[in-house]
C-alpha cells in the first residue's frame, strides 16, 4: 500500500469516528500518523540527488510575491498589469506552465511577483504539478491567493486544505510551544495556563508516535492536538495569506460587498482595472517593509535609494540596519541620530536595539580613533629627555 492510499485510509477512519472526550486520545494518535506520512510524501525519493524538475527563479528585490490559485483565474492578466511583463493569457485552462517572475516598482521598492501555474484539488499528492507550485509559495513573503468571485466559497477552501496539507499555514502564528528533544530524563510536561484542548496523556502518546521518549514540552498557550504535532515536526512554514476576488464585474454589488467586507480580502477586476491601487497597498501593509533613509554627516538625506528592511528578512532594529549596509560596521558604531515616527524628539540618540520605522532618517556615529598614551596632561609619553640632567636649558632672560 502506498503512501497516499494510507493517508486516505487514516482520513476515512477518522471521518467514521465520533468525536467525543472518549475518541479524543484516538483522533490525536490519527493525526500525527497522517502527518508523518505526508513529511514522508514530500521527501524526495530515495537515491534522487534532491533536484528535480521544478521552476525556482532567482530571488531578487525587496520581498516575494507568489500568486496561487485555480486555472483560468486572472493570474497571467494580473502579473502583466501589475508588472508589465508580459505573461500569455488564453481562454483555455493551464495556460502558463512555468514560473514567471515579474518586478513590481512600489514605494521606492522592488517587489518581485511570480506567477505560478494554476493548481488543482489533490495539488499535495502531486498532481499537475502542485508540488513545484507549492514549494516556490514556501519561498515567499506573502501569497496572493487568486479567486474567481463567480465561483463558490469552496475554492478557497480547497486551496487551504492543499496548502495546509504540505505544511502551509496561512495567516496563522506559529504556537507558543517549547519542544526540546533530550537523551535521558524522561517526558517533562509543564504548562503556563490551564489546558482545555491537550493534556498529558495525549501529548505522551504523539510523542510516542514519534519515537520520542525523552524531551522537554512547555505549553504557554491554551494550543490543540495540530499545533503540537506542527512543533513536533518542526517544518511548518507561517505565511501571510491576501484573498484577490477577480471578475466582480460579473456579479452583484451586495455580493462585492460582501466579498470585500471579509478579513484579509480585496476585489478587483483585471478587465475594467478596478481597485488595482488597493490591492498594491494591501499587499504592502501585509508585508511590513520598512524604508530606512541615510544621512551623511554634516549633508541632506539620500531619499533616492533607502535600505528596506521587514520583520520577515532579518529585523527592522538599528543593529539590522548596520549590518544590511555591512557586517563590520557595527563594532564601529558609537550611536545612531533617528529622525522620523520612531523618534520621541528630532534627532533622538538611540542604541543599537531602537526599533526603525517607515520613512526613518538615520546618522551612524562612528568611534573616534583612540590616541595612544591618554590625553592633554595625562599622556603617557613625551618628546622630550627622560632624564632631568639631559633637559637643554633655556637661554638665561634678557635684562
Amino acid at each position: 500500500m502506498g503512501i497516499i492510499e494510507r493517508i486516505k485510509e487514516i482520513e476515512a477512519e477518522m471521518a467514521r469516528t465520533q468525536k467525543n472526550k472518549a475518541t479524543e486520545y484516538h483522533l490525536g494518535q490519527l493525526k500525527a500518523k497522517i502527518a508523518k506520512l505526508r513529511t514522508q510524501l514530500l521527501e524526495p525519493p530515495k537515491g534522487s540527488s534532491g533536484g528535480g524538475d521544478g521552476f525556482e527563479v532567482t530571488k531578487f528585490g525587496h520581498g516575494r510575491v507568489a500568486l496561487i490559485g485555480f486555472p483560468s483565474v486572472g493570474k497571467s492578466t494580473l502579473l502583466t498589469m501589475l508588472t508589465g511583463t508580459h505573461s500569455e493569457a488564453a481562454s483555455y485552462e493551464f495556460t502558463t506552465l512555468t514560473c514567471i517572475p515579474g518586478i513590481i516598482h512600489y514605494n521606492d521598492t522592488k517587489i518581485q511577483l511570480l506567477d505560478l501555474p494554476g493548481i488543482i484539488e489533490g495539488a499535495s499528492e502531486g498532481k499537475g504539478r502542485g508540488r513545484q507550485v507549492i514549494a516556490v509559495a514556501k519561498s515567499s513573503d506573502l501569497v496572493l491567493m487568486v479567486l474567481d468571485a463567480s465561483k463558490s466559497e469552496g475554492h478557497r477552501q480547497i486551496l487551504t486544505k492543499e496548502l495546509e496539507a504540505v505544511g502551509l499555514r496561512l495567516n496563522k502564528r506559529p504556537p507558543q510551544i517549547y519542544f526540546k528533544k533530550k537523551k535521558t530524563g524522561g517526558i517533562s510536561f509543564n504548562s503556563t495556563l490551564p489546558l482545555t484542548h491537550v493534556d498529558e496523556k495525549l501529548c505522551y502518546q504523539i510523542l510516542h508516535e514519534y519515537k520520542i521518549h525523552n524531551a522537554e514540552v512547555l505549553f504557554r498557550e491554551d494550543a490543540t492536538v495540530d499545533d503540537l504535532i506542527d512543533v513536533i515536526e518542526g517544518n511548518r512554514k507561517y505565511i501571510k495569506c491576501v484573498y484577490v476576488y477577480n471578475k466582480i464585474d460579473v456579479i452583484g454589488i451586495d455580493d462585492v460587498d460582501k466579498l470585500a467586507r471579509q478579513p484579509n480580502s480585496v476585489v478587483i477586476s483585471c478587465n475594467l482595472k478596478l481597485n488595482l491601487d488597493r490591492l498594491l497597498s494591501k499587499m504592502w501593509e501585509q508585508m511590513g517593509l520598512v524604508r530606512v533613509y541615510t544621512k551623511p554627516q554634516g549633508q541632506q538625506p539620500d531619499f533616492s535609494d533607502p535600505v528596506v528592511l521587514s520583520a520577515d528578512r532579518g529585523g527592522c532594529s538599528v543593529e539590522d540596519f548596520c549590518n544590511h549596509i555591512h557586517r563590520s560596521l557595527i563594532k564601529d558604531v558609537k550611536y545612531v541620530l533617528v529622525w522620523g515616527s520612531s523618534a520621541r524628539h528630532y534627532p533622538q540618540h538611540c542604541g543599537l536595539g531602537h526599533s526603525l520605522q517607515d520613512e526613518d532618517v538615520v546618522q551612524i556615529v562612528k568611534k573616534k580613533e583612540k590616541e595612544e598614551g591618554g590625553r592633554g596632561r595625562f599622556k603617557s609619553h613625551t618628546t622630550g629627555p627622560a632624564r632631568i640632567s639631559d633637559r637643554e636649558k633655556k637661554a638665561p632672560l634678557k635684562t
